[in-house]
């Protein structure tokens, strides 16, 4: 089964959204869920289990459960207030990673790093995305790197076996009107990082595995 990044996925009964971002075990390289951005009556990304994922017909993924059912999955997305230099609590379950910092009252998005010199003392409102502990997110930003220190594009998609193991990454290269996704088999992949694919081929020996298929541009779902 191949999961490109922005393919369409829907419930038994409704459409639900699309593909966003792939969680992985990176020990074992096992995807273990599907991070869903919806986009008809729920709000929040969910996780989805990747046992509740199979191919439908076309460019889609279906799950094998109803959009009520959807609704009640796991949040991929949190919001929650915090004062200044507080960081959302752990949970022995999660991995947390701050995504954005909104300063209060005024909603104001604020620059990470440089966050405390605004001195707003009342707090702020931080969104954070979560996944399970000890596992990796990869998305469609998520850079793929050779191992002579080459960005060579970004990660298209993955291909799994029938274990949900994953056999391939789909990297996406090039530029504009020129880009094309290339293979990469996973043993030749060195490790899998947060938003990061580093391979263990150089950027020329990746050049000779060819292209695949000339990049088209592909609806989201609605």
């Amino acid at each position: 089964m191949r999961l490109d990044l922005g393919t369409a996925v829907r419930c038994s009964d409704s459409p639900l959204g699309e593909l966003a971002d792939i969680v992985i075990d990176p020990t074992t390289r096992r995807i273990s869920h599907l991070v869903v951005d919806p986009r008809h009556g729920i709000y929040a990304r969910r996780l989805v289990p990747i046992d509740l994922v199979r191919p439908g017909g076309g460019e889609q993924l279906v799950l094998d459960c109803t959009l009520e059912e959807a609704g009640d999955l796991e949040h991929a997305e949190e919001m929650a207030y915090l004062r200044l230099g507080e960081f959302p609590v752990e949970d022995p379950r999660w991995d947390v990673t701050v995504t954005e910092m909104l300063a209060l009252p005024y909603y104001q998005g604020l620059d990470m790093p440089s966050a405390g010199v605004y001195g707003y003392e009342q707090g702020v409102e931080v969104r954070y995305e979560r996944v399970p502990k000890g596992e990796v997110e990869v998305r469609r930003s998520s850079s793929v790197a050779s191992s002579d220190d080459h960005h060579l594009g970004h990660v298209e998609g993955l291909v799994v076996d029938d274990e949900q193991h994953i056999t391939h990454v789909v990297l996406e290269h090039g530029h504009l009107w020129g880009k094309r996704d290339v293979t990469i088999p996973i043993g030749a992949v060195d490790r899998v990082e947060n938003d990061t694919v580093i391979l263990a081929l150089t950027k020329d020996e990746v050049g000779a595995l060819g292209e695949v298929r000339v990049h088209r541009w592909r609806s989201h779902a609605g």
